[in-house]
């Protein structure tokens, strides 16, 4: 069996699940993991597939007829990750230009790798505008401490709040 990992995108509109799990289905693929949103009136996500070899051509010719959806196949050639050292961090705060980069380049100076995020803006009068939340669960090299990561996030700004969870 082939793993493969599809980015689909699309004007969002009801269905597009449904149609793509289909297609999958229908060429013998087996939908194993996704992380799928709506952003400003669009679809967008990533899907791991698993599909035996000899049904691959099919299953990405299949994938190319869906009209509303444009997808690119790729192999899923990379290494699975160490669940055993993964923490995930809840980090709050006032939103502001830039915050993104701020964060990843903190978690990648500790040698730390990003490996789901998630962010939302939400409205937040109370906080001055704009309140920014993001969920980024972490692999650590061995021996770091997450205490450390998270210390150096939290003196970003006297504003950004992170909790620690255990990765599930």
């Amino acid at each position: 069996m082939k793993k493969l990992v599809l980015t689909v995108i699309g004007k969002d509109k009801v269905g597009l699940v449904q149609n793509l799990s289909n297609v999958l289905v229908e060429n013998h693929g087996n939908w194993l993991a996704s992380n799928l949103s709506h952003l400003s009136g669009y679809f967008a996500g990533v899907v791991e597939v698993e599909v035996a070899e000899e049904f691959i051509s099919d299953l990405t010719s299949a994938l190319s007829q869906l009209d509303d959806l444009k997808i690119d196949v790729h192999d899923g050639t990379g290494s699975e990750s160490d669940q055993n050292q993964q923490i995930e961090f809840v980090i709050t705060g006032n939103d502001r230009k830039g915050i993104v980069r701020e964060l990843s380049e903190i978690i990648q100076h500790k040698g730390a790798s990003i490996v789901n995020f998630t962010s939302s803006r939400q409205s937040a009068p109370n906080w001055g505008g704009g309140l920014f939340h993001a969920v980024a669960k972490v692999e650590l090299p061995v021996g770091l401490d997450a205490d450390v990561i998270a210390e150096a996030l939290e003196e970003l700004a006297t504003d950004i709040v992170v909790d620690l969870e255990l990765a599930s």
